[in-house]
């Protein structure tokens, strides 16, 4: 239930905390008073899109705040999903706008994204807007509210899990289909590609290592000239480096006995003379190995054409992707050599599928009958009293040939006002006044099931009056005393008195500032209200007496 609204720097709203009431609550006002406003904040609380332009003039931020009592409701399991902290008896919802465009959220001081936001507010709060009154019209709307009422919750939940299954497997079957189909338009090809690539025998690192070789070969005299040389240089007839090395080394071990520091340094040019043999004796090794050899240069050159030319040919670069080509056409091939084994095997599992769907689907359908008898007449039965004593409402189904994401069938709801009128489509033939009605009655048997705490009844009233306009508001009280905090925003008096407590909106003008209000009426303020509301600007004697005999009806009820 709604306790309290607080709404800072909102539209015209400069602050605004309003304390609410069980019960059967009524909110009048003029046309621009604010009604749609005070209906505006409560939206950013359920999710809706947050605008800066809702910010008041002056202001950097506007934030709307409410506070519900929670004891009753079934939203525990929200905050122990979400890892948010509840005591079990108050909850506290809070939407910040700052004019920068950011928007943030909270629930219970915590933050929170906007769809968690949005899935605890519509479990507190369901404002009926004039816009829902349009989406009687609509199938799916129409489908939801059957479903609702037969709270085929887990039942819808588990089709739509079995039709998703089994429409991603139908396309992957029908991809597969395709593909097979492609690929043995292509077989020949594959077969005559694999047949090159396999023959190539081609060997991962090959490339690089040929490459590596026809470079030495093409440089085989530069690469011997050089290491010729080094050798020269350290061994040669001329100049011979290792001897200098090797005599210096035992002249500094000689003076060693007088010169002791010249041992280390004998040592070292010892210990260098050593590495540097093994080195010109390497080196020497090699240059025998070295050696020009046209004819394996030849070779190399004509295996590295063919490595390039197959490269070019299927626009790959290396030989591993060639590798990696023929895998693949093997693969395409295998495909194409077990098709009838593997298409059979994804069909039968494609039809398993469709077979659950279908099962989880007339389980669907049965429930959905049996509730669609069960809440054609409880809609005729709360129409009678509401004007309507010809009424005749039928929900019609249709099974359909394809299952659909909603199930086997197609559901409208059919309406006839009078007796000589045919049933047809509710948006085809029913008057504003009349659908406004039906949807009263389906939100009070809706209210019943679904269990949020709070209604907001926008308008509901529009199209009808007098007589009507009571027994649609003795339909409200009536959902308020079956536990639900219901809320009218109205324009007519016959609502306005019955309810048990009456909120004003109206407009200030200060200075240059215009400002909207709400305020809890007081019994006197409450005649003069809807006074006001049965004459307008000129209240009467007559139109007094007319409040006071409203309110007093009201008591007596």
């Amino acid at each position: 239930m709604l306790l309290n609204l607080h709404i800072s720097k909102y539209a015209l709203i400069d602050n605004s905390d309003i304390e609410f009431h069980s019960g059967f609550s009524v909110i009048t006002g003029e046309t621009g008073a604010g009604k749609s406003i005070l209906l505006g904040a409560l939206g950013l609380l359920t999710g809706e899109r947050a605008d800066v332009k809702t910010i008041k003039e002056g202001a950097n931020k506007c934030t709307v705040e409410a506070v519900f009592k929670a004891e009753g409701t079934d939203i525990s399991h929200f905050f122990f999903d979400n890892e948010l902290d509840f005591d079990g008896s108050e909850c506290i919802l809070r939407r910040e706008i700052s004019i920068n465009g950011k928007s943030r959220a909270f629930i219970n001081d915590t933050p929170v994204t906007l769809a968690q936001m949005k899935a605890l507010g519509r479990k507190l709060i369901d404002i009926h807007s004039q816009h829902q009154n349009l989406l009687l019209s609509e199938s799916d709307f129409q489908l939801n509210i059957l479903d609702s009422i037969a709270q085929n919750g887990p039942i819808l939940s588990t089709y739509k899990e079995l039709f998703s299954e089994y429409k991603n497997s139908s396309a992957e079957l029908a991809s597969l289909k395709e593909n097979i189909n492609r690929k043995r338009t292509d077989e020949d090809y594959l077969r005559y590609q694999l047949e090159q690539l396999d023959d190539a025998h081609l060997k991962e690192g090959e490339q690089e290592e040929l490459e590596q070789e026809q470079q030495m070969l093409s440089h085989a005299e530069e690469i011997k000239e050089t290491l010729f040389g080094i050798c020269n240089a350290f061994d040669g007839e001329e100049h011979n480096l290792l001897e200098v090395l090797s005599r210096s080394s035992a002249n500094l071990s000689h003076i060693s006995r007088y010169y002791p520091e010249a041992q280390p340094l004998s040592e070292r040019l010892e210990s260098a003379s050593i590495e540097l043999k093994d080195i010109i004796e390497e080196l020497k090794s090699k240059l025998d190995d070295e050696g020009s050899d046209p004819s394996r240069l030849q070779e190399i050159d004509e295996r590295l054409s063919f490595i390039y030319d197959m490269q070019r040919k299927h626009r790959l670069n290396s030989v591993s992707e060639l590798l990696a080509k023929a895998d693949e056409i093997r693969k395409q091939l295998s495909l194409i050599d077990d098709a009838d084994e593997i298409l059979a095997e994804k069909e039968k599992k494609c039809m398993s599928l469709k077979k659950k769907a279908e099962e989880q689907a007339s389980l669907l359908s049965s429930a959905r009958r049996i509730a669609a008898k069960k809440l054609s007449a409880d809609i005729e039965q709360r129409l009678i009293p509401l004007g309507m004593p010809d009424i005749r409402f039928v929900i019609e189904i249709t099974t359909v040939d394809e299952l659909s994401g909603t199930g086997a069938e197609n559901v409208r709801f059919l309406f006839s006002a009078n007796k000589s009128a045919p049933l047809r489509e509710i948006s085809e033939i029913a008057s504003g006044g009349e659908i406004a009605r039906v949807m009263l009655c389906l939100k009070a048997i809706m209210s019943n099931v679904v269990g949020c705490p709070t209604i907001i009844f926008d308008e509901i009233d529009t199209g009808v009056s007098g007589r009507i306009a009571e027994q649609m508001a003795l339909t409200m009280q009536k959902m308020s005393h079956d536990g639900r905090q219901v809320i009218s925003i109205t324009h007519l008096p016959q609502i306005a008195a019955r309810g048990e407590h009456h909120y004003h909106v109206y407009k200030q003008n200060d200075n240059s500032t215009t400002t909207s209000n709400i305020e809890l009426l007081t019994p006197d303020e409450r005649i003069s209200e809807i006074a006001y509301m049965l004459s307008g600007r000129n209240i009467t004697d007559a139109a007094i007496k007319n409040a006071h005999e409203l309110l007093e009806y009201k008591n007596k009820k």
